[in-house]
């Protein structure tokens, strides 16, 4: 069958079969919902998210297992040495991941204050 066939023998299927696969993925989304949601609250999850969104954001670093160890373990800004907190909302205490926003290249684990002044 060559490809073209293929794609013309799929798009038949889901024409035929439309209500079918819509009730397929609607049971597939429902089974992986309540895993992602378990997903994220577990340690591994959290850890993916957090450094999913470092790449994201352009942070640059050669290992981001080590990063974030060092991210979790460091308790006091590392510019102004206030206690560090980790909160839902954001405050001036929070702890942040301080970059260079032209390079990409990290920096210092910081309060959301000395984040936001630094720049």
């Amino acid at each position: 069958m060559t490809p073209e066939e293929r794609r013309e023998y799929n798009r038949k299927y889901r024409d035929k079969n439309r209500e079918k696969l819509k009730e397929y993925d609607k049971k597939r989304y429902e089974e992986r919902k309540e895993y992602q949601k378990e997903y994220k609250q577990s340690p591994a999850g959290k850890k993916s998210h957090r450094i999913g969104n470092w790449k994201f954001i352009g942070v640059i670093h050669d290992n981001y297992d080590e990063l974030y160890e060092r991210y979790l373990n460091t308790e006091f800004c590392e510019l102004c040495n206030i206690k560090l907190t980790e909160d839902k909302v954001k405050t001036k205490t929070t702890r942040c991941l301080d970059h260079c926003h032209e390079t990409g290249e990290f920096r210092n684990i910081v309060c959301h204050s000395c984040n936001v002044k630094r720049g």
